[in-house]
């Protein structure tokens, strides 16, 4: 038993001593675009979340890629509601991987009638949520020593 004791820290030792003569962190080449815990992209899946966090969520499936969330009346348009609805559809992190789905709904007289969403927000919420993912994906990389 000692004897196997010794020869795993002579071994332990072994592996660990080139590592001793390197000098300051080295980064890492890049951190995966591929990152599937999920089944789907995790930054795509951290991003979406992160941006839609002041949103009520509804549904949320990670199986899937599936995020929705409940209607959402802003402070300053209480005559105004929205429900957003985000899908990851690939485990690469790519433009074409996250799909969204925004409604739009005004008060009126007789009640919500839906609106149309104006033009760009779509576009604009997949641009910040690839944008988020990108920066997830630098941040990953973590010096190797």
């Amino acid at each position: 038993m000692r004897r196997i004791a010794t020869l795993v820290v002579l071994t332990s030792l072994a592996v660990l001593a080139p590592a001793c003569g390197r000098k300051g962190p080295k980064l890492a080449a890049e951190a995966p675009p591929r990152v599937t815990t999920l089944g789907i992209n995790a930054y795509l899946w951290r991003a979406a979340l992160d941006t839609i966090g002041f949103m009520p969520l509804a549904q949320v499936d990670s199986n899937g890629g599936v995020i929705i969330t409940d209607w959402y009346v802003s402070p300053q348009s209480a005559n105004e509601r929205v429900r957003v609805t985000i899908t990851v559809l690939d485990t690469e992190l790519r433009a074409d991987a996250v799909k969204v789905n925004v409604q739009r709904q005004t008060l009126a007289a007789a009640g919500w009638a839906d609106a149309g969403v104006r033009a760009g927000t779509v576009q604009r919420l997949e641009e910040t949520m690839l944008s988020k993912a990108r920066d997830l994906r630098r941040s990953s990389m973590a010096p190797v020593r």
